[in-house]
C-alpha cells in the first residue's frame, strides 16, 4: 500500500507536469532502481531495529520505483488522448485533470501491479524474518517457522517442518500472480472474451 501511494504519486506527478519536474523525479527513480533492494532492506533494517513497523517502512519506501516507472508510461500515454486534451483547452487545472481524468484510467494497471509486488513482499519478509530481523515472536510469520524447522530437517520423521512453510509461500505467490493476471484480463479490454 505504501510502496503503491508513492509510486502512483510520483508517476502521477512526473507524467502530467512533465519538463524538468520529470527529468528530476526519473532521475532519483532510476538511481532507487540501482540499488539492490534486498541487501538496502537487510542493511536498514539491521540498522533500525527488527520491528514490524520498520520492515513496513522499509518494503513500503524501497519498491514504490516499479509502480512509478510504469504508471509514467501510462500517464503519459494517457496525457495523449482527446479527453485530457479537451480538458486542458476547457481550462481544468492540472491537479484536476491529474485526479479526475488520468488517475481513474491507471486504477486497472496499479490493481495489477500491486497484486503482482504482494508476492515479492512475502519473499522480503520470509527472508529477513528467516534470519531474525523481520516480524518477531509472538507475531506468526512464514519465515520464523522456516527458521525453527531447519533443526528438524534431517530427522526422518519430521521433513515436512520446513515443507509445509514453504508450500504456503509458494501457493500464496502463486495466487498472488494468478490473481494479477486474472485482474489485467478483466480490466483490460482488448483482452476481454465475449
Amino acid at each position: 500500500l505504501l510502496a503503491g501511494t508513492v509510486g502512483t504519486l510520483v508517476a502521477l506527478v512526473s507524467g502530467v507536469f512533465r519538463g524538468w519536474v520529470d527529468r528530476i523525479l526519473m532521475r532519483i527513480t532510476d538511481g532507487f532502481l540501482a540499488l539492490p533492494y534486498l541487501m538496502v532492506a537487510l542493511t536498514v533494517v539491521t540498522l533500525m531495529g527488527p520491528s514490524i513497523i520498520n520492515l513496513i517502512m522499509v518494503m513500503g519506501f524501497l519498491r514504490w520505483m516499479g509502480f512509478a516507472r510504469v504508471l509514467r508510461g501510462e500517464v503519459l500515454r494517457l496525457m495523449e488522448m482527446d479527453f485530457v486534451r479537451l480538458a486542458h483547452v476547457a481550462g481544468a487545472s492540472r491537479p484536476r485533470i491529474m485526479f479526475r481524468h488520468v488517475f481513474p484510467n491507471i486504477i486497472n494497471t496499479l490493481l495489477v501491479l500491486a497484486t503482482l509486488e504482494v508476492g515479492l513482499a512475502v519473499i522480503v519478509e520470509s527472508s529477513l524474518s528467516f534470519l531474525g530481523l523481520g516480524v518477531q515472536r509472538p507475531i506468526p510469520s512464514w519465515g520464523n517457522m522456516l527458521r525453527d524447522a531447519q533443526q528438524f530437517l534431517f530427522f526422518p520423521g519430521a521433513w515436512w517442518f520446513p515443507v509445509v512453510p514453504g508450500i504456503a509461500i509458494t501457493f500464496l505467490i502463486m495466487s498472488c500472480n494468478l490473481i494479477g493476471d486474472w485482474l489485467r484480463d478483466r480490466t483490460d479490454p482488448t483482452r476481454r472474451q465475449l
